[in-house]
């Protein structure tokens, strides 16, 4: 072995695949096989080595004049950038973003609570007449955790409102058209 593989193998090098394809080809230009030039690269990059039927199939390439290291576009290949500054911004790490809330305190169900009771007040302004004649109004919500939690619960039987169970699955018949029929 020469003392450049010796060098490369106590060193924390890490080849990318298109710098083992370089040199597959110069062991196929000195006409060594697939099999000798995979031994060679085992022995001097170990894990990082490419397999053995990869290294036949890039012999194969070049035996059919082929000599493109690249990868190849492929229909499943993401596309390449032109714009360099929307490359940047979509490789800078992702901050979630928190939305701030008027009561960051509150869990869940008390904050679906508080817009009922925004719900409630509005109504009871806003048609004083169906407030005073019916004072009944039915609700249509599914099964989330806010919708079921106790205080909600609570509420909701305190304002003497009616709560439609949530229907079934179907494919034929919209949620808002089930308790129709």
């Amino acid at each position: 072995q020469s003392n450049f593989l010796l060098v490369l193998k106590m060193s924390i090098f890490v080849p990318n695949k298109v710098y083992l394809r370089g040199i597959l080809l110069h062991y196929f230009i000195q006409k060594k096989s697939a099999a000798e030039a995979h031994r060679i690269l085992v022995q001097t990059y170990g894990d990082n080595a490419l397999s053995d039927t990869t290294c036949r199939g890039w012999f194969r390439r070049f035996k059919n004049n082929d000599f493109q290291l690249e990868d190849k576009e492929r229909s499943g290949a993401p596309t390449k950038f032109q714009d360099k500054e929307l490359e940047q911004l979509l490789d800078r790490p992702c901050i979630p973003i928190v939305r701030k809330t008027k009561y960051p305190w509150l869990e869940a169900g008390d904050r679906y609570r508080l817009q009922l009771m925004r719900l409630s007040r509005a109504l009871k302004e806003k048609r004083p007449l169906y407030a005073q004649k019916h004072d009944k109004v039915i609700l249509l919500h599914d099964i989330a955790r806010p919708h079921v939690a106790k205080p909600v619960k609570t509420y909701l039987e305190t304002l003497k409102w009616k709560v439609l169970p949530p229907p079934p699955y179907s494919p034929d018949i919209a949620p808002s058209d089930f308790h129709l029929f």
